[in-house]
């Protein structure tokens, strides 16, 4: 058992409102909101922390970010990965299954959640692979711990990216809660990969990476990947949106406890657009590509109207050696994030683009109601203390000494941000303390609530 601990004076963001007020944490979980002062009862034998000044927020949710464990640990593993997570203000994270060997097996599913014990800094669960021949599987998987199955439609590792037909419609057919797919049309990027390959040969200009991985290829398969959702009652989450054409696939009318499409948008298809390749080149080469200003624009405000549901990382790590790759077609795509979508976001919100409030609403509630986890992604009493301390005040650039990932590098290298996350909590332990992730790693196997699958709608 550890110590109570009195937040206090905060200014608390939560369920859209910001007010100034005390959390008392006790045994793991939130005991106690009070706007205002806590009353002295509740003040006794408290560890207090002075927040006076400070933002509360809860801790994020990452829906979507690639640790890399097993196989590819020299990239990232889980310990380093969830560190750098607790240091961005990230208390949970749903990880992806293309490792080494991939997730596609109840197997292999129950042995990274063993890896993951007592060794993660955040809270944490694991997708499911889909591969053409493993749907009769998923009744298998336990669905109180399963955050969702994921699905390839577009680039990816071994066996995982799935393009027959049939298979697919037995994958939506039988996915049993969220099927979280990336949408990209394999027969529209191999075409266009071609052209380019027999302009340049190798040496392929890193901005025409965006038109190889184009918006139509984004579109066409976001579009089969909804008619086959609408079919089959399916529980759809188009993850990594990066044009404003998708968009047009979402509905923000629907509330999100009713919605049977919903949308998640990284943090650098909001911060980059395709004039940013001449500086950064293949350090933001990522699949889906960064499109256009206009896209850019069009996501910004898909994000603060709400019709994309929830922000992610896809954190992506690989080493300064791999992204130095002489040839285009050698680069690999991904890059880390998770240390700084938290800044990004609050960055955006402080250039105009949303309010502080619809950060949280993102990053912190959604993810929590669309995914069904019970008693997290809120500031409430019984809820997890998982919560986070940001100074919006505090500026900083960001540097490599900075870093928590294994790869050693950042996109945002040189960055200046005008927030700092100052603490971090974990089930109500400090995991990350003023420029210091602790020893403390205090994550749980994130638990969820499985939505009922949607009637299946005929086409018409």
């Amino acid at each position: 058992m550890h110590r109570k601990q009195l937040i206090r004076q905060a200014s608390i963001v939560n369920e859209d409102l910001i007010r100034t007020g005390d959390v008392l944490v006790e045994d793991g979980t939130i005991a106690a909101v009070c706007y205002g002062e806590a009353p002295p009862e509740l003040r006794h034998d408290a560890d207090v922390v002075e927040a006076a000044g400070l933002y509360l927020l809860p801790g994020v949710i990452d829906d979507q970010v690639h640790f890399r464990e097993p196989g590819l640990t020299h990239k990232a593993d889980i310990a380093s990965e969830s560190a750098a997570a607790v240091a961005g203000g990230v208390t949970s994270f749903m990880d992806m299954p293309n490792t080494v060997p991939p997730t596609t097996s109840p197997e292999r599913w129950e042995e990274k959640y063993r890896a993951a014990e007592g060794r993660s800094h955040a809270n944490y669960a694991f997708y499911f692979g889909a591969t053409a021949g493993n749907a009769g599987q998923f009744a298998q998987l336990d669905p109180a711990r399963l955050c969702g199955v994921k699905l390839f439609m577009g680039s990816s590792t071994g066996d995982m990216l799935v393009s027959d037909p049939q298979a697919l419609e037995d994958i939506f057919a039988a996915a049993p809660g969220i099927l979280a797919v990336h949408c990209e049309d394999e027969a529209t990027i191999r075409r266009q990969a071609g052209l380019a390959r027999e302009r340049y040969g190798e040496a392929v200009p890193m901005a025409l990476h965006a038109q190889i991985r184009s918006a139509e290829a984004c579109y066409l398969s976001s579009a089969r990947a909804v008619e086959l959702a609408r079919k089959h009652g399916t529980r759809l989450h188009l993850l990594h949106l990066s044009t404003a054409r998708e968009l047009s696939l979402l509905d923000h009318s629907v509330p999100l406890d009713r919605k049977q499409i919903t949308g998640e948008v990284c943090v650098h298809h909001l911060w980059f657009c395709d004039a940013d390749y001449a500086r950064y080149g293949a350090r933001i080469k990522w699949n889906p590509s960064i499109k256009t200003e206009q896209d850019r624009q069009s996501l910004l405000q898909a994000v603060a109207d709400g019709t994309v549901d929830v922000i992610g990382s896809d954190h992506a790590p690989h080493t300064l050696a791999e992204k130095s790759a002489t040839s285009y077609f050698a680069v690999p795509s991904g890059g880390p994030l998770v240390q700084h979508t938290l800044n990004v976001m609050l960055e955006l919100s402080r250039q105009g683009a949303f309010s502080v409030a619809c950060v949280v609403r993102r990053m912190c509630h959604a993810p929590a109601d669309l995914f069904g986890i019970p008693d997290r992604g809120y500031i409430r009493e019984g809820y997890r203390a998982d919560l986070v301390l940001v100074d919006l005040q505090d500026s900083y650039t960001v540097s490599d000494d900075q870093l928590y990932y294994k790869c050693g590098w950042s996109p945002f290298e040189g960055t200046l941000f005008h927030s700092r996350v100052k603490k971090t909590w974990v089930n109500g332990r400090l995991a990350f303390d003023d420029g210091h992730v602790t020893d403390i790693c205090a994550g749980m196997p994130l638990a969820f609530r499985q939505r009922r699958r949607s009637h299946s709608i005929p086409k018409t």
